[in-house]
């Protein structure tokens, strides 16, 4: 197992003043060596500290002194300091699978860890989870977690995960609800597999037997130009307009039974029906919001109403890859989110916007994106901005969301767009200020505004200047 590296220490904190540097190893903290950042927190979550540390070969301890609730001030390499637990599934729509060749390295890695979606939100399938597991969830209370449910038939889920163990994993989600975790599920829908009748006995079987549940968003499968898989293709119009039709009876349904909602569809499916989405009022407080569910409500809100607290940080896709979390759990889509990016280093100095605030602006969206931003575009007192799709030529296939935006497909549209105009992006297709194909920003042909992905963000940026 290896120790947790530090990569950052914050000036003046606990950590600062007890002498900690970068790439100090921390092999152990009170006699315990953290198995990963969960256990890391509370570890260091005292007024008083041991710490045992390799510094370049040689063995240092020290003591560090912080007030009660004072963060330790250490930032470290990764969320998990053992082995990541990987997938033994094999779905056949599995995006890992559909990556084409040449990415960092990281990114090939399917996990399916507790941890992880305890951390980031990533779903896990509790093919691989066990009572060990189990215990820790229920006596550190790791809540909420989040289970891909896919259907609750046995011999169907194994199909869908192409493991035999799928048929029966889902007992652990009923020790998890009977623990009193919060815990969020997710149907991805495969046309002329689970979805129709399969998806209507899905959410059948989970009223039947896991009504506990926080929520259940069902989403549309993603398919890139690199699947190879016979059986995965992309809904159809009429197939999306059903899937609609049966998550809203079903919505019905569990408001009478459980006085909740419980389940939603994805903003996608709207999309592809040709559909308004339902008011703001019907997702509740949006806790599947990071997931595709009522984000456009959430950036319409956010964009009209400045008294709305901003949804934050988003953590995209792949955001565990690319470093250790920082505070919440999150890793920095930039080190300076609202700021320009001028700087060619993978994690950005801060700089000044551009001095032409009230230059004509593009805001450069995915090709799903588009649809909902230009009404609040429209709604502005300027008739200078415009929304600028960005088509995704590097996945291909149906990929439209703004979180696989790659700097590769950003360059080629930009290109063809006009110099001195304000280029506005959102921080969500960025970790720690790099593109998933490796590119910054700083390597695009006109200079972009990088900016959280919220609609109070976008309200400022489009805001003149008097």
């Amino acid at each position: 197992m290896s120790s947790p590296r530090v990569v950052a220490v914050e000036p003046g904190s606990p950590a600062a003043r007890a002498g900690l540097r970068p790439d100090d190893e921390i092999r152990a903290i009170g006699g315990e060596v953290p198995r990963d950042v969960i256990r890391w927190q509370l570890l260091t979550d005292e007024p008083e500290i041991s710490l045992s540390i390799d510094r370049a070969g040689e063995r240092i301890e020290t003591v560090v002194h912080k007030a009660d609730g004072e963060p330790l001030g250490v930032e470290v390499h990764a969320a998990v300091f053992d082995k990541v637990q990987t997938c033994d599934n094999h779905c056949e729509f599995c995006f890992i699978h559909q990556l084409p060749k040449g990415m960092r390295r990281s990114l090939y890695l399917k996990d399916d860890d507790y941890r992880l979606s305890f951390l980031y939100g990533n779903f896990t399938t509790l093919t691989r989870f066990t009572e060990l597991d189990l215990e820790r969830v229920i006596t550190e209370r790791l809540s909420p977690l989040h289970v891909s449910i896919h259907a609750t038939d046995p011999e169907i889920r194994a199909d869908i995960l192409r493991n035999r163990r799928g048929a029966v994993s889902l007992r652990w989600l009923r020790a998890l609800l009977d623990a009193d975790i919060e815990v969020h599920g997710q149907v991805v829908v495969c046309p002329g597999l689970n979805d129709g009748d399969v998806l209507d006995d899905t959410l059948a079987g989970v009223l039947e037997r896991f009504s506990e549940l926080a929520t259940v968003c069902v989403v549309p499968l993603g398919i890139s130009q690199f699947n190879a898989q016979a059986r995965m293709r992309a809904h159809t119009r009429a197939e999306a307009e059903r899937v609609v039709d049966i998550v809203e009876r079903w919505q019905s349904t569990f408001l009478e039974a459980v006085g909740r909602r419980v389940v939603f569809a994805a903003d996608e499916y709207y999309l592809l029906a040709g559909r308004d989405f339902p008011p703001a009022d019907v997702y509740g407080d949006f806790p599947m919001h990071e997931d595709g569910i009522g984000m456009a409500r959430t950036l319409e809100r956010e964009f009209f109403d400045p008294a709305t607290e901003p949804t934050g940080t988003q953590s995209g896709f792949f955001a565990w890859v690319d470093g250790a979390p920082a505070e919440g759990y999150r890793a920095p889509r930039t080190d300076s989110p609202a700021q320009a990016v001028a700087s060619g280093a993978p994690r950005p100095a801060p700089v000044s916007l551009s001095p032409r605030r009230n230059a004509p602006v593009g805001v450069l969206t995915g090709t799903l994106g588009a649809p909902v931003l230009e009404p609040l575009v429209a709604s502005t007192e300027r008739d200078d901005v415009r929304v600028i799709p960005v088509p995704n030529h590097y996945f291909g296939g149906n990929i439209g969301v703004t979180g696989l935006i790659v700097g590769e497909d950003l360059a080629r549209v930009l290109a063809d767009e006009p110099e001195g105009h304000r280029y506005v992006l959102p921080d969500v297709c960025l970790s720690r200020g790099v593109f998933l194909d490796g590119m910054t920003p700083a390597d695009l042909p006109r200079p972009v505004e990088i900016i959280p992905t919220d609609g109070a963000a976008l309200r400022r940026a489009l805001e003149v200047q008097r």
